[in-house]
């Protein structure tokens, strides 16, 4: 299972999702550009110290990361708030990709285009949005229950 967050601008919720990865060894892919420096050295200034422990990739475009799932071959798995299917409903595979918009605008359309599945986390009318990082959390909690994702204890 893999997260992918495409051009995060909250470097407070890159941070926290990439702890989240370390802790349970998930794999993590930051889209750029982001709001933000994406380096060892500025996440390690903000007080990043899971940074050793996290399996972090970069990919330099949308266009780039899109070439490297498709060699790759794993699904890619949209969380939207235009999402028409519940989070709760969907089958999830340990091989997908959860990925996660900018906290300021989302995804761009050909990024809608090219996800497998578009998914919500129902919340009440009239309320817009959650913040990423819970967002994730939710949904990486969702699909390693169905999967089964073990995680190594030391």
């Amino acid at each position: 299972m893999r997260i992918a967050l495409y051009q995060p601008d909250i470097p407070q919720n890159a941070g926290t999702i990439l702890r989240f990865c370390a802790c349970f060894d998930i794999e993590a892919h930051i889209i750029e550009p982001a709001g933000f420096p994406v380096s060892d050295r500025a996440f390690r200034r903000a007080g990043m110290d899971y940074l050793d422990a996290v399996r972090m990739k970069r990919h330099r475009s949308w266009l780039d990361f899109e070439a490297w799932r498709r060699t790759n071959g794993s699904r890619l798995l949209l969380f939207t708030t235009a999402g028409t299917l519940s989070y709760l409903d969907f089958g999830y595979h340990s091989d997908d990709i959860l990925l996660f918009g900018r906290e300021s605008a989302g995804v761009r359309p050909e990024v809608h285009a090219a996800a497998n599945a578009r998914l919500v986390i129902p919340m009440c009318t009239g309320l817009r949005s959650l913040n990423v990082a819970v967002t994730a959390a939710m949904a990486v909690g969702e699909a390693m229950r169905q999967t089964k994702h073990s995680v190594q204890k030391t």
